[in-house]
């Protein structure tokens, strides 16, 4: 389960947080139910252990929060509400299909109407374990489609296979895909999907800046041990050029900044002492197929 342990990981982020905290960011009450036992104690204990690499001074007595909240939680919790916010607001509109890319054990895709057509796409061996995962779960799961895929080749082709209708508008969510894949071929992606959806879809992703700060170098070596070494970084002006080619304009853009203004703002001032602040080198960005 190497190759899955980031995937495992942002899990288990998003676990900890909703059982632990007094301010939920994000509240993902699936999480637990995707994790093991032995996997939440693991996790806990390697981060426990790590305080060192992670924090060289620090002298607290809950390394465990200490690391969520500082390493593995902010993008992972970040991300995961600011695609919420605006998958709930096009479903409100209308939206029939929600296209999840990079799936991993992301949840969300059982949290909302049974209305909507769910498609998850990721890597044969995550889509299979996730499968057996959510099974044991009893999680309600008739609205879901998993499609094995490699985004380095055939995704489209898989996903035009299934039920997938390329003329109903479409939610797209690409979490956590940016980081891993030549910059060509995620503008190969962004531009596939723009060709297969119809006007006025929408297209959300994270992306890694050109900022770096020891929080960026930490997660990067995280990655890396974890079999999923980062490969691109973007400025705007990449966005834009990405953006324009695909035929799609650029609805809303937040740097680090945004970021910890509108999704984090209640969490800090009710726990001071305890922050979540978002990487310098994130940024989010909507797009709205034209």
């Amino acid at each position: 389960m190497k190759n899955n342990m980031t995937a495992l990981v942002s899990c288990f982020a998003r676990y900890y947080h909703t059982v632990n905290s007094n301010i939920k960011i994000y509240n993902d009450t699936l999480a637990h139910a995707i994790l093991t036992k032995s996997e939440i104690e693991n996790i806990s204990k390697n981060m426990m252990e790590g305080i060192k690499f992670f924090n060289p001074n620090y002298d607290g007595d809950d390394s465990l929060k200490w690391v969520v909240n500082n390493i593995l939680a902010p993008s992972v919790l970040a991300r995961s509400i600011f695609n919420e916010k605006h998958l709930l607001n096009e479903i409100r509109l209308g939206l029939k299909q929600y296209l999840i890319l990079g799936s991993g054990y992301d949840t969300s895709g059982y949290k909302i109407s049974d209305k909507v057509s769910v498609y998850e796409l990721d890597k044969k061996e995550m889509i299979e374990d996730k499968v057996k995962r959510v099974k044991n779960a009893n999680i309600n799961t008739e609205n879901i489609n998993y499609i094995s895929c490699d985004f380095n080749s055939n995704w489209i082709e898989n996903l035009l296979k299934s039920s997938f209708d390329k003329n109903k508008k479409t939610f797209c969510s690409l979490l956590g895909l940016s980081y891993y894949l030549d910059k060509e071929i995620f503008k190969q992606t962004i531009s596939i999907l723009s060709k297969n959806i119809p006007a006025g879809s929408v297209i959300v992703f994270d992306y890694p800046s050109n900022i770096e700060t020891k929080k960026e170098i930490i997660n990067q070596v995280l990655a890396k041990e974890a079999g999923e070494e980062m490969k691109s970084k973007y400025s705007y002006k990449d966005i834009e050029a990405i953006a324009q080619t695909s035929n799609i304009l650029i609805y809303e853009h937040l740097n680090y900044q945004d970021i910890n203004d509108t999704f984090f703002y209640d969490y800090n001032t009710l726990n001071p002492s305890n922050k979540i602040l978002t990487p310098k080198g994130v940024a989010y960005c909507l797009l709205v197929k034209q």
